[in-house]
């Protein structure tokens, strides 16, 4: 059975990063942009990130720009903006399709793994969340209009 940490991807700063890396930690995988009408919440992902990274959590922010090219910068600016904004911290990485012929294998998997409304496999826009508990497994799915505050319970849970 396939797992997310079966996968890797380049981190914003052009390095590659198994997702391996990661093992024993609960995930919330978010694929991210900068001018969405969600894009505040960079700012409750890093307060989660914050609040429970010392407890085993990571947030990976994935930026993608296949919903009304939302996210057109490349990498370097999308990482300034973040950190400049919203003082994310926590791990992002390349720009990336979430859907296509070309979505990254990472979000095929999520996706496949955790289908949304009607068993709906794309990701539907920005800010869809995943949660991946301990071991690799994915066990929920958050859509973009999920305030990342909302989501700490199921985190602590699996915390």
């Amino acid at each position: 059975m396939t797992s997310v940490y079966d996968y890797s991807a380049k981190t914003i700063m052009g390095e590659d990063k198994a997702i391996a890396d990661f093992k024993g930690q609960v995930l919330l995988v978010v694929n991210t942009a900068s001018k969405c009408g969600f894009t505040p919440q960079f700012k409750g992902l890093e307060g989660l990130y914050e609040k429970y990274k010392d407890k085993g959590l990571a947030v990976l922010g994935f930026p993608c720009n296949q919903f009304l090219s939302q996210d057109p910068a490349d990498n370097a600016q999308i990482s300034e903006f973040c950190e400049l904004n919203y003082g994310v911290t926590f791990p992002m990485f390349a720009k990336i399709d979430v859907n296509g012929d070309d979505a990254h294998p990472l979000f095929r998997h999520l996706t496949s793994a955790a289908p949304g409304l009607l068993g709906s496999k794309a990701v539907k826009w920005n800010f869809t969340k995943f949660l991946v508990d301990r071991n690799g497994r994915v066990v929920n799915r958050y859509a973009p209009a999920t305030k990342p505050e909302d989501i700490a319970a199921d985190i602590e849970k699996l915390l």
